[in-house]
């Protein structure tokens, strides 16, 4: 959950749509959404694909991931 919070909290900061963050990662916009709400579980690629479309370094996704 705090991981999608995360995303969240960056593609809103660079005010993104969920379907501009899609498309630029190359992810479904289902997806996203899922991997916001906490409903999805999100592998390697689509860390990457993520970090990418939102301009990140990857380990940024995990900064306020505690557990």
């Amino acid at each position: 959950m705090a991981l999608g919070q995360t995303i969240r909290q960056l593609r809103k900061a660079q005010e993104l749509t969920q379907e501009e963050l899609a498309f630029r990662s190359g992810l479904h916009v289902n997806y996203i959404g899922g991997i916001e709400r906490g409903e999805r579980n999100v592998g390697v690629k689509a860390l990457f694909s993520l970090a990418r479309g939102l301009d990140v370094q990857p380990s940024e996704l995990f900064s306020s991931v505690t557990e």
